[in-house]
């Protein structure tokens, strides 16, 4: 399923990489306002982990909440409609992997019963961007020179796939018996997304970009866990990285 999506994805992305080689540019400015922006970022996400399954994991584990905040990567291509308004188009990944012991229980051999749970959120997204002041000013018919800080705003939505995977040894709670298993749910579910960040040129073509980002989102559960309710997804992460004008 997931190699569909960044296939279509890849698919929709192709035909406009031609208008990247037509923006040429001199020392310090460009012949003419960009047309595109491409940003690669990478930082941390934190997940709200707010469901009930996430109470369940760590009331019986020795995870928090916390504990499934990790290392994320997002990369956005922004096609410009208006002066200030881009067409965004973005995808990325976050995921952690915790481990754990249960907290009230030991094996029969006197060593912790050890688990460790996988955690993972890819959205692909469409919406708008919105630069609060002008990126950068013409000069003349054949300059453009960038602003040295471009804040924006942005806002959409699309699709999410996750996983929730727990492996390793449990214990029935009715018996008491200790037994190996490995418990798995994915979906593909709607994703809605506000962000806000700012881009510091470095150079005509290329920019330090930062956002604070939002991700709301549920999913439903796999029958490995029918007995709880949706799954949370939202979430806020923190990524800086490199933009790119074309």
């Amino acid at each position: 399923m997931r190699t569909r999506f960044f296939g279509g994805l890849l698919a929709l992305l192709v035909p406009t990489l031609p208008l990247f080689a037509q923006s040429k540019g001199g020392d310090g400015f460009l012949f003419s306002a960009p047309r595109a922006t491409l940003s690669i970022r990478g930082g941390v996400a934190r997940p709200s982990a707010s469901s009930d399954v996430f109470s369940f994991v760590t009331e019986r584990l020795t995870v928090d909440r916390g504990d499934f905040a990790g290392l994320s990567v997002a990369t956005d291509l922004a096609f410009r409609v208006q002066s200030r308004v881009d067409l965004l188009l973005g995808t990325g990944i976050s995921t952690r992997v915790a481990r754990s012991q249960d907290r009230y229980y030991e094996g029969t051999d006197d060593l912790p019963i050890e688990q460790r749970t996988t955690f993972r959120r890819i959205p692909i997204t469409a919406g708008l961007k919105l630069h609060l002041r002008p990126e950068g000013r013409t000069i003349g018919k054949l300059a453009w020179v960038p602003s040295k800080l471009s804040p924006y705003v942005a806002a959409g939505g699309g699709m999410m796939y996750y996983l929730f995977k727990q492996d390793g040894d449990f214990v029935d709670y009715r018996t008491l018996d200790v037994f190996s298993t490995a418990l798995r749910s994915t979906d593909l579910t709607p994703v809605a997304f506000g962000s806000l960040g700012t881009t510091y040129s470095l150079s005509p073509r290329i920019g330090l970009n930062a956002e604070l980002r939002y991700d709301y989102a549920r999913g439903a559960l796999g029958s490995d866990f029918r007995d709880f309710s949706p799954i949370d997804l939202s979430g806020v992460g923190l990524t800086a990285g490199l933009l790119f004008r074309f």
